[in-house]
């Protein structure tokens, strides 16, 4: 039985794209004869703070499914502040450095990045004789420069660096779309790549088609309420003439939101808190369409609720530009409106005809999706590589 090691910064209990992300392919190793470990944090995402259970401990290791967990000490935090922030990333990495100098470390890994300096610990503290395969979700430091949370100084060049040294070191790059492909094989022409798509994987629940009741046309979010996503400028700029806006999540902005539906109780704006996944799923299916909004296009990002939403059959109202337009496009998903362009959202939703929200067009869209965004498939080949 061939061993496999994940090295993340989310895992479950943590919600999340990136925690199911990891926790799936934990999962679908195991399924496939591995015999997998993960280490991770101890949880504390989203709230920055350490979970109520594991409170107090340094370490914690745990069989959870037949997978080793094992949940490193780190100085939780979710502050804005840069200095918070890097210092949790540090303390997370000397947790890795004790546990690689103190451990027997598998022959093939897997690292997640970002967290950049994470990834950067892992590939240069582990001995390049291992398979050392690079998942790649989001490209940093460049997407930070682009959401303006980075400038173009010396702390940014430092960060290129670790960029390009993971890049190089990695035996494989995994990326989550064509976009971040391109960038890593611009640095490393020569590198060996594979397209490792956020794709979901739970059990597609029957389809409910309960209508109208207020001919209006029920428009759902369900995610992170944060600044990234643009929620709270989307309940400002929103036309709700024939629609009404429905929101399932937390995060940054959500006492801004919710202080805003107070301020404004005409508006049909309706916030429902957070839910767990499966519970969400059966909730998403009573509504007309979702929303996937981005307050900017980030090169190499693409929405992986584009992928579970389809899944769900639910017809999408993508608003984030760059390869997830062109996913929804290609595969006839929904509509698309231009990036941060408000006018144009509201005159696409304005051409939406409820009557052709049919049951047969989300029946299609869970067909393409079931096809083209299958897991299973794709975690198949991807086992081929290891």
């Amino acid at each position: 039985m061939k061993e496999v090691l994940i090295i993340t910064s989310y895992y479950p209990p943590e919600i999340g794209a990136a925690s199911n992300r990891i926790f799936h392919l934990a999962e679908g190793l195991r399924d496939r004869d591995f015999y997998v470990s993960v280490i991770t944090p101890l949880p504390n995402y989203p709230t920055g703070k350490i979970f109520k259970e594991y409170k107090g401990k340094i370490k914690k290791t745990s069989f959870e499914n037949d997978v080793k967990i094992h949940r490193l000490w780190i100085y939780a935090s979710n502050s804005t502040n840069k200095f918070k922030r890097l210092l949790a990333m540090i303390s997370y990495s000397v947790s890795l450095i004790w546990f690689i100098a103190t451990h027997k470390i598998p022959k093939t890994v897997i690292v997640q990045s970002p967290p950049l300096l994470v990834a950067f610990t892992c590939m240069f503290f582990l001995r390049s004789d291992r398979q050392l395969i690079l998942n790649v979700s989001d490209l940093w430091p460049s997407a930070g420069l682009e959401l303006g949370a980075f400038k173009k100084n010396i702390s940014y060049k430092f960060l290129e660096w670790l960029e390009r040294f993971n890049y190089r070191k990695a035996t494989l790059v995994l990326g989550q779309s064509n976009e971040i492909l391109n960038h890593v094989l611009k640095i490393v022409p020569d590198k060996k790549t594979f397209l490792y798509r956020n794709f979901p994987q739970f059990v597609m629940p029957e389809i409910i088609n309960e209508g109208t009741p207020t001919n209006k046309l029920r428009i759902v979010y369900a995610g992170l309420l944060g600044v990234a996503q643009g929620i709270y400028a989307l309940c400002n700029k929103l036309d709700y003439t024939n629609a009404e806006l429905h929101l399932y999540g937390s995060g940054a902005e959500t006492y801004k939101i919710v202080d805003f539906i107070n301020k404004n109780p005409d508006l049909p704006i309706f916030y429902h808190g957070e839910l767990k996944r499966e519970n969400l799923h059966k909730e998403l299916l009573k509504y007309d369409l979702t929303i996937i909004p981005l307050m900017k296009r980030i090169y190499g990002s693409v929405p992986s609720k584009i992928f579970e939403y389809s899944r769900l059959g639910l017809p999408i109202l993508y608003f984030g530009g760059g390869e997830g337009e062109d996913i929804v496009n290609d595969h006839q998903l929904g509509w698309v409106a231009e990036n941060r362009n408000y006018d144009a959202l509201n005159e696409v939703l304005k051409k939406i005809d409820i009557a052709d929200l049919t049951e047969e067009l989300r029946s299609r869209i869970k067909e393409v999706a079931e096809k083209e965004f299958d897991f299973l498939s794709q975690l198949n080949e991807l086992t081929h590589h290891l």
